[in-house]
């Protein structure tokens, strides 16, 4: 029996048109990713996975929220693998949350995988106030194009001592001109292809750092680099379904860098006893 889904009403902040993208290219993905759908991943992909366990510090026990959740892919494994956690799935992507359901069900996790269609940006009116222990994006965050109203929105549902993670792609940045016009360009036609709005790394922390979150960390992910896939997987989506399509090397650059984020929001609301965070962390 399927599990009722909430919609949420989908605004005006480029939902509508990530939505229809996914909803026209989801078995494409598939496809070519699978069913973990991320440019940045090892050869061995639940080696990436059981990294990410490590990496977000995903606990047993916890409830969980998948921003932007693709077909439930890293869910269902995070559920296979992490005891009692619970995890609540989120995709703007009608075909998205169908084809999650079905794999969440095929994998008989219906008791720790919830299912919701909805704008991410709405989860405060979707799930309440202090609700997560974290939210986790997988190469979801840059679909938004308004990350500080998507932040603020993390930080209303996580409860006090709750992390935000975020793994995603951000635009390069060179002190060559030409390097970084380039750079810029290329960017542009990866947004436009993927109804993506890459993000600037120092704008998205000075958020962070504003909201009242504590960084924990900003990083390379750290994989060993024989096992990482170079990419490949996205040349070939990309190539196959001409999304995105690189027409020449020649003058090709290289244009963004994979970062994660760790940010805590404080247990502690006083500021005149924030060192107390610190030194009981």
């Amino acid at each position: 029996m399927t599990k009722s889904k909430k919609i949420s009403n989908i605004k005006a902040n480029n939902a509508e048109k990530v939505r229809d993208f996914y909803n026209k290219n989801t078995d494409n993905f598939i496809k070519v990713y699978g069913e973990i759908i991320q440019a940045f991943r090892t050869t061995n992909v639940d080696e990436y996975l059981d990294y990410t366990i490590k990496s977000a510090n995903l606990k047993a026990g916890e409830r969980a929220l998948d921003a932007g959740c693709g077909v439930c892919g890293p869910a269902t494994y995070f559920a296979k693998k992490i005891q009692d956690i619970q995890i609540e799935a989120c995709t703007v992507s009608d075909a998205q949350a169908e084809k999650g359901q079905v794999n969440v069900e095929k994998n008989n996790l219906n008791a720790k995988i919830n299912i919701t269609l909805a704008d991410y940006h709405n989860i405060r009116d979707v799930y309440g106030k202090d609700q997560f222990d974290i939210v986790y994006f997988l190469e979801s965050f840059g679909h938004s194009t308004q990350k500080n109203i998507l932040i603020d929105a993390c930080w209303e549902v996580l409860k006090p001592g709750g992390r935000l993670y975020i793994k995603d792609l951000f635009k390069r940045i060179s002190e060559d001109e030409w390097e970084q016009l380039r750079i810029n360009q290329i960017c542009r036609d990866i947004e436009i292809g993927y109804e993506y709005d890459i993000a600037n790394l120092s704008g998205v922390l000075d958020k962070i750092r504003s909201k009242g979150f504590i960084l924990n960390f900003v990083k390379v992910p750290e994989v060993d680099l024989s096992q990482f896939e170079h990419l490949t997987i996205s040349n070939d989506f990309q190539n196959l379904f001409n999304i995105a399509k690189i027409e020449s090397w020649d003058d090709y650059v290289f244009p963004i860098d994979f970062f994660e984020i760790l940010a805590i929001k404080p247990a502690i609301s006083n500021l005149d006893n924030m060192h107390l965070y610190f030194m009981n962390k």
